[in-house]
C-alpha cells in the first residue's frame, strides 16, 4: 500500500497498448469508421469497469445541485442518479467521441499517452491535495502511501510520458502538458470550494474530465498544425 500509486499510471498504459492494438488491427483489417471509434470508447470502459464513470455522475449530480458542502458530499454517498448525471454523461461522452472521430492515423499514438498521464495527475492528487473525508478509499490511500517517495515517482513518470508525447507531436504533446497542469489546478480550486477536499468520486470525476481535455486539444493541435 506504500508505493501502489506509483503503478496506478500503468493501469492507463494498459488501455494505451490495447488501443495501440486495436489501431494496428483497424489498418490491416480495413475496419470501418464508425466501428472504429465505438470500440476506441469502449476499451477504457471494460478495462476499468467504468469505475471512474462513476465519480464522473456522481460528481456531476453533486455540482448540480448548488446545496451546502455538506449536502453535497452526502449526495456523493448516494447510489441514486439524478437527471444531470445522466445529461453531463452523455455530453462527455458525445464530445469525446467527436473528438476522437477526427484523430485519424499517427496522431492516435500520442492520444495513447493522455490515459498515463491523467493516472499520474490523479495519484498525485491522492497524496498532495487534502482529503474531504477521513473514510473511504481515497482516505485510505492518501494516509498509508509514502507520501514523498510516491510524489517524485508520479513526476518522473509525468515527465517521461510528456517528454514521449513531445517527441512524437510537438505541438500536441505541449498542449497536453498544459492541459494536464491546468486541469488539475482547477481540480484542486474547485474540489476545496464545493467539497472541502478531494474524495474518490471526485478522484474519478478528474480522471475522466483530464482525459476528456486532453483528447480535445489533442483533436486542436491537430486542426491548427
Amino acid at each position: 500500500m506504500k508505493y501502489h500509486l506509483i503503478f496506478f499510471p500503468w493501469i492507463g498504459a494498459v488501455i494505451g497498448l490495447i488501443e495501440y492494438g486495436w489501431y494496428r488491427f483497424g489498418i490491416y483489417g480495413g475496419i470501418g469508421q464508425i466501428c472504429d471509434l465505438l470500440v476506441m470508447l469502449a476499451i477504457p470502459i471494460l478495462v476499468t469497469g467504468g469505475f471512474h464513470l462513476d465519480g464522473l455522475m456522481d460528481t456531476e449530480d453533486a455540482l448540480s445541485s448548488w446545496r451546502s458542502r455538506e449536502q453535497r458530499l452526502e449526495i456523493l454517498k448516494d447510489p441514486h442518479i439524478g437527471a444531470f448525471s445522466v445529461i453531463r454523461l452523455v455530453a462527455y461522452g458525445l464530445v469525446f467521441a467527436a473528438a476522437l472521430s477526427e484523430l485519424n492515423g499517427p496522431v492516435r499514438i500520442p492520444w495513447m499517452g493522455t490515459f498515463f498521464l491523467a493516472r499520474c495527475l490523479s495519484g498525485f492528487a491522492v497524496v498532495t491535495f487534502p482529503s474531504a473525508k477521513r473514510q473511504g478509499i481515497l482516505a485510505t490511500e492518501a494516509e498509508t502511501a509514502g507520501r514523498r517517495p510516491v510524489q517524485i515517482g508520479l513526476l518522473v513518470e509525468s515527465i517521461l510520458i510528456c517528454g514521449l508525447m513531445i517527441y512524437w507531436m510537438p505541438k500536441g504533446g505541449i498542449l497536453v502538458t498544459l492541459a494536464g497542469i491546468i486541469s488539475l489546478a482547477a481540480y484542486y480550486r474547485q474540489s476545496l470550494r464545493k467539497f472541502g477536499g478531494i474524495t474518490g468520486d471526485l478522484a474519478g470525476w478528474f480522471l475522466c474530465r483530464t482525459e476528456l481535455w486532453m483528447t480535445v486539444v489533442i483533436f486542436l493541435a491537430e486542426i491548427i498544425g
